[in-house]
């Protein structure tokens, strides 16, 4: 592993710097008093967990207005905004005065504020990235060193944390951490992390039925008599004290509990709030189903339809647990959440795209497409936040980036779309079937030209005065469409897998 490292730091200097180049655009809310954005809720979360007790946090208060930014995220991310908060205090309290630094800005702040994303980005995602690539089996040095740049130069992260400002990159490298554990068969080591990405951020529970299904799989097949009950113990304990060690201070009333549960799972705020290219937003441009439907029935279509959709993926892992497997079922059931599950925001396409770079390598033609397609569909957000210029520049230069590292358009065939399985199932019922791989690169410029058509025109153009959400809309239904076909790929493998992946040929 050693002759990585010249290149791979290489690569890394490179995501820094593209990174910090990015943080210097606008940011959520920035100038846009009352509420401001993003950005004034990861400052308002610094301000309340440093001058209100544990128990406060999560409760409407005369010091603590749950309208205005009230923590809605877990209790590590609580505790990682009091870190900042005492860091924060002794460059300027002023930054963090209860109720006098509300809205604060200026650029000593947005450099701090900054500062702390790229330092948790460089402790936690970036080495993760580094490792995961370089520990790739049956893979040529120069496709590790590749599939690392690309995921380290993956646009939609950097506008999200670096541009509209978010810690998406604690959550994401702490359940990158999982996966290398899991993949090492440290799989103490990778449920510890898994937890404690969930107790970052509620919506990694994207991940859980994966991370849950591949390792009761493991344990069955183990046995649970012998070994597998032995590891099943371990998990559970491993599982249940760091939930309890993270929880501790909300666990001693009832009521507490109850409140950090109600914030952290709002049902009241409806089936979807902004446009978001997922199932729901994208059928009621025809269908009015939020005025059709009541709410608690529209809870429970998203359920049922969520439910049924990653249902497949994970009974195949649970019987054939197989790291291959895993790592397909990452992406499927956090494409499927994304899809049909209740009130969605755009920037949890990040959750599905996270295990996509992770199979970058494996099908670079089809995670590439699906990386750019992510990037889009964030593009209404991104424009609010004034990040359009950045946009247009990372998206351009990590495409040039896939294009130069991995030859995407190069012996395109179904083994490489890993769907020579499938194919070969279906000619058993349709003699002659073949899969329409060279077909596949006119429907990938075909979607490319549209995409970079509503990207211009949603910055250059007005939309009509009768419909003023034409562009944001159009972006939502076309990336809707998108997410719909690549569930159904990424399915078609997983059902149709090979044997644990034994039959899976080397990538050079």
């Amino acid at each position: 592993m050693m002759k990585e490292w010249p290149s791979m730091t290489i690569v890394v200097l490179i995501g820094l710097t593209v990174r910090w180049a990015v943080s210097l655009n606008s940011y959520s809310g920035a100038g846009k008093p009352p509420m401001f954005g993003d950005y004034e809720a990861q400052r308002h979360w610094q301000e309340i967990t440093f001058n209100l007790p544990v128990k406060q946090w999560y409760f409407n208060s005369s010091d603590n207005n749950l309208q205005y930014w009230g923590l809605d995220y877990p209790p590590l991310t609580a505790y990682h905004s009091l870190l900042c908060a005492y860091v924060a205090e002794l460059i300027n309290p002023d930054w963090i005065a209860l109720h006098t630094s509300r809205g604060h800005e200026s650029d000593q702040h947005k450099l701090f504020m900054r500062s702390t994303v790229f330092i948790a980005d460089s402790m936690i995602y970036i080495p993760a990235v580094v490792l995961y690539c370089c520990y790739l089996k049956e893979t040529s040095t120069k496709r590790k060193i590749a599939s690392a740049f690309c995921t380290l130069l993956y646009p939609g992260l950097l506008l999200i944390d670096y541009g509209h400002f978010q810690y998406n990159c604690v959550s994401l490298g702490l359940t990158l951490w999982a996966v290398l554990g899991l993949s090492h068969d440290w799989d103490i080591l990778g449920s510890l992390a898994f937890c404690l990405a969930l107790n970052y951020k509620q919506m990694e529970l994207y991940h859980a039925l994966p991370f849950f299904c591949f390792l009761l799989g493991r344990c069955l097949k183990k046995g649970l008599k012998g070994k597998g009950l032995v590891l099943l113990v371990r998990l559970v304990a491993t599982v249940a004290a760091a939930f309890a060690l993270c929880w501790l201070p909300f666990l001693t009333q009832v009521e507490q509990t109850l409140q950090v549960l109600r914030r952290l799972f709002p049902v009241g705020r409806g089936l979807f709030e902004d446009k978001v290219a997922n199932f729901w937003c994208s059928l009621n441009v025809l269908l009015k189903i939020k005025e059709i439907l009541s709410p608690q029935t529209q809870l429970m279509f998203s359920f049922a339809l969520t439910l049924l959709s990653l249902l497949p993926t994970c009974v195949k892992l649970t019987l054939q647990p197989s790291l291959q497997g895993f790592k397909y079922a990452l992406v499927s059931c956090a494409l499927s959440f994304f899809l049909f599950s209740y009130h969605v925001h755009e920037k949890s396409i990040l959750l599905v795209s996270l295990p996509v770079c992770l199979i970058l390598n494996e099908v670079p033609f089809m995670s590439i497409w699906f990386l750019l397609v992510s990037t889009f569909s964030m593009l209404p957000l991104l424009l609010k936040d004034q990040l359009a210029l950045a946009s247009v520049e990372t998206t351009m230069g990590f495409s040039l980036a896939c294009a130069a590292s991995f030859s995407i358009f190069e012996n395109l065939s179904e083994d490489e779309l890993q769907l020579k399985p499938f194919s070969t199932w279906v000619k058993r019922y349709i003699p002659g079937f073949k899969v329409p791989a060279k077909m596949l690169k006119a429907w990938f410029l075909v979607s490319m030209t549209m995409m970079s058509l509503l990207t211009l025109m949603s910055i250059t153009l007005e939309p009509p005065h009768k419909l003023p959400d034409l562009f944001p809309v159009l972006v939502c239904l076309v990336s809707c469409l998108h997410f719909l076909l690549f569930l159904i790929y990424f399915n078609i493998i997983i059902l149709w897998d090979h044997k644990n992946g034994k039959n899976q040929k080397k990538i050079n």
